[in-house]
């Protein structure tokens, strides 16, 4: 399915969107990008839909996140991280947040899996740039979580920003993938289907309570909107040519 801005025709070429649930969407990712005049082509592989050959025709991916794992068996899963190759060799700008960066570290070799002492990050949880992630932009205090594995830092990529729990935030893997733990593209309806759909985990060790993360929203939520605007711009504006 393709979205089209609503201005003028974009000169562009489309962004593919990953999905991995029927209701789920790109959020402000989707509108961001849309208002930077790119199109989405989005994209369900666990509806069957097929992901595409090449990306000649695209001006990059974005793999969003979902309930499941990259380490589970299941053959969506399976085809959409050996999928990654596609992004790595035409070096494509490529964007994993939450799932789709796990899987572009399981692609990598990396390790996928859960905190020693099991504890999760539901919530809003404070990072820290490093100085490669420093030298790129800003970036805010305090982002929004919701997960429950985290990945290390395969060999090549850059840790870019760490956390307390889960060390690794955002990660950098050549000039043009990009990984990040975090969830900045939650509008303010997604936030509160998430509340009420995930109410279950907030039992989980180091899970904040849904009125948290609504209350933390109300704080923490124009800088993260303002840093994603400024990432995108990182990830697909750096190396785009003229028209």
């Amino acid at each position: 399915m393709l979205d089209m801005p609503d201005r003028r025709r974009s000169i562009k070429a489309p962004v593919l969107i990953v999905l991995h649930q029927e209701r789920s969407s790109a959020g402000r990712v989707g509108q961001l990008l849309l208002e930077k005049g790119y199109p989405l082509d989005i994209r369900r592989p666990v509806l069957g839909e097929a992901l595409p050959k090449t990306l000649a025709e695209h001006s990059g991916a974005v793999v969003f996140g979902g309930p499941m794992s990259a380490n589970d068996p299941d053959e969506f899963v399976k085809t959409e991280i050996n999928w990654l190759d596609i992004p790595l060799k035409e070096n494509k700008p490529y964007l994993g947040i939450c799932l789709g960066a796990q899987m572009l570290v399981h692609h990598l070799g990396g390790k996928v899996e859960t905190e020693p002492q099991g504890r999760v990050e539901i919530g809003w949880y404070p990072i820290r740039p490093t100085e490669h992630g420093r030298l790129l932009m800003h970036w805010p205090k305090m982002v929004y979580h919701f997960h429950r594995e985290g990945f290390d830092l395969p060999h090549g990529c850059q840790r870019l920003a760490e956390g307390d729990i889960y060390r690794n935030q955002a990660i950098r893997y050549g000039e043009n993938a990009w990984g990040i733990q975090f969830h900045a593209e939650l509008t303010r309806a997604m936030m509160h289907r998430w509340v009420v759909h995930g109410a279950s985990r907030f039992v989980m060790p180091n899970a904040q309570q849904g009125r948290d993360h609504l209350e933390g929203r109300m704080i923490f939520d124009a800088p993260l909107k303002a840093w994603l605007s400024e990432f995108l711009d990182l990830v697909f504006e750096k190396n785009r040519c003229p028209a």
